[in-house]
């Protein structure tokens, strides 16, 4: 739902604004153009589902944040916080992330990874549309290119993409290098050292705070995140070894 999405957040333009704002953009003012009520409002609550539009939620929060100052990363962006919050997201992108560059693949390669999945049996229309709808995904995320036939092709991290990975991790529970390891940073098929440069470049606008001494990595995200949320984030994580777990979901 990118296009909704951008469309929305140019709507709504105060990133303190409440869930309520958003569904008032949504069903009352139709700033996306729905054609019935009922649309609007299911409209509306697939993008909270897949965003929370909800200010208190550290990840669309911090989405919003590098939604503003990098526009080149926003496929990513929205990628990330969906891949959060959707299972079927999650359930495909080791497929996808395994297709060579070029490789050849339709939405019932999709569906087949689908239905092996244990969630229940679908029927033959609704894993076919779940397909469809994953293809279109992964497609405006810049995972997959062409029309009806589609062919994997390979995305570009931003500043901004690598620092929502990171801090996605951050939240998880990783930690230095960890953070750069993580399933989110992974996801961005990025380097490591092109993942270093850009992390000190969003460093340098700052957007978050990166250090590197020899082996030894920190970054620590002030404006993303409250002092509470932290004190969540630290004692949700061992201090022998960190435990990382499944980014938290609200909304």
């Amino acid at each position: 739902m990118l296009e909704e999405l951008e469309i929305l957040l140019a709507e709504v333009t105060d990133p303190a604004s409440s869930k309520a704002v958003y569904r008032d953009a949504v069903v009352k003012q139709n700033c996306l153009g729905k054609r019935s009520s009922v649309n609007r409002t299911k409209t509306f609550q697939n993008l909270a589902g897949l965003y929370a539009l909800e200010p208190s939620n550290p990840l669309f929060r911090a989405l919003r944040f590098f939604w503003n100052f990098d526009p080149e990363g926003r496929p990513l962006l929205a990628l990330l916080e969906a891949y959060t919050r959707d299972r079927l997201l999650r359930a495909t992108s080791s497929f996808i992330l395994e297709l060579s560059p070029g490789e050849s693949l339709s939405w019932r390669n999709i569906a087949s990874v689908i239905d092996a999945k244990d969630f229940g049996h679908y029927s033959r229309n609704t894993l076919k549309s779940a397909a469809q709808n994953l293809s279109s995904s992964w497609s405006k995320a810049g995972f997959l290119e062409g029309g009806l036939g589609k062919k994997r092709a390979r995305v570009k991290a931003t500043a901004g993409s690598l620092s929502y990975a990171l801090f996605l991790g951050y939240l998880a529970g990783a930690r230095g290098r960890g953070l750069f390891e993580s399933e989110y940073a992974s996801l961005l098929e990025c380097p490591h050292d092109r993942a270093l440069d850009l992390a000190a470049e969003a460093s340098g606008r700052g957007w978050i705070n990166f250090k590197m001494v020899g082996n030894v990595l920190e970054v620590l995200f002030p404006k993303l995140i409250t002092t509470e949320e932290l004190e969540e984030a630290e004692s949700a994580v061992k201090p022998a070894r960190p435990e990382k777990r499944e980014a938290a979901q609200s909304g």
